[in-house]
């Protein structure tokens, strides 16, 4: 097998660029606990080739394409038995690395970019650093800081656990098939919150709702967590989601902790729909 056809319905653009595919693998900074590199979508493996040179990195790949696949175990013999042929969706990455510490890198589909961050986040005490090539837009999204109508759910989720720092964009003359819209590579690198300090199942969903109506002031967005009137009395509620900071909305969380004691047992566990935007 000679290449691999690219699969509209899987999102794939392979990227031709050997000198770019060498700078988002030399982006991996990997703080010295985390050994396992997990890439995501290798195709015919344009990063895998520059990860597998790296003696440091245990290597391994998830790819959902059966074509990709055959190819992958034809031309890179050296991953072995590291190479898992299923939806890195729907996986369970303690599982597949029980107790380790992992870095995630890839060229992610467009289509499904926000459900890997989910992933991503809902693994957070695991995964440790994340490169990532992606829509230019969401790229900007993710390391937007507050004030910015591109500042949104995702931005304000990842910046509570990870530096995100917008490192290059990728024209898309280099990739086969050419996407529509330019990309940009990402790195997120966990910082040192190990727990938010409130009711992080509420956090999440206060973020959520927040932004859901975000032209409307915090005290009217917010109404569905029914906080008297009274509570509603400070400045920041005259304020808008986009406006706030990850410190503001662990102070809100708490506030409406406060005077809903037990709401977070109620409500249903956040979903990728829920952050998407």
């Amino acid at each position: 097998m000679q290449s691999v056809r690219p699969k509209k319905h899987l999102g794939q653009h392979f990227l031709a660029d050997p000198n770019i595919a060498r700078n988002i693998v030399a982006a991996l900074q990997l703080p010295n606990e985390v050994k396992e590199v997990l890439e995501i979508g290798p195709g015919m493996g344009v990063l895998t080739q520059y990860l597998l040179q790296n003696p440091a990195y245990q290597t391994s790949v998830v790819e959902i394409d059966t074509e990709s696949v055959a190819y992958l175990k034809a031309h890179y013999p050296a991953l072995g038995n590291r190479i898992y042929a299923t939806d890195f969706l729907r996986q369970n990455l303690d599982a597949m690395f029980p107790g380790q510490p992992l870095a995630i890198i890839g060229n992610f589909p467009y289509n499904i970019s926000s459900q890997i961050f989910f992933q991503v986040l809902a693994n957070r005490q695991q995964v440790r650093e994340v490169v990532g090539m992606i829509q230019k837009e969401v790229a900007q999204r993710l390391a937007e800081p507050p004030g910015s109508k591109t500042y949104g759910i995702l931005s304000v989720l990842l910046q509570a656990y990870y530096k995100i720092e917008y490192l290059f964009t990728v024209p898309p003359h280099v990739f086969v098939p050419p996407p529509k819209v330019e990309s940009a590579v990402v790195r997120l690198t966990r910082n040192e919150t190990e727990r938010l300090d409130c009711d992080e199942k509420l956090f999440f969903r206060v973020v959520k709702q927040a932004f859901q109506t975000r032209r409307k002031t915090l005290r009217n967005a917010l109404k569905p967590f029914g906080l008297p009137a009274e509570a509603t009395t400070d400045p920041i509620f005259e304020k808008r989601a986009e406006q706030l900071g990850v410190a503001d909305f662990v102070a809100l969380t708490q506030r409406i902790a406060q005077h809903n004691s037990g709401l977070s047992a109620q409500l249903p566990d956040l979903s990728p729909d829920d952050i998407a935007e």
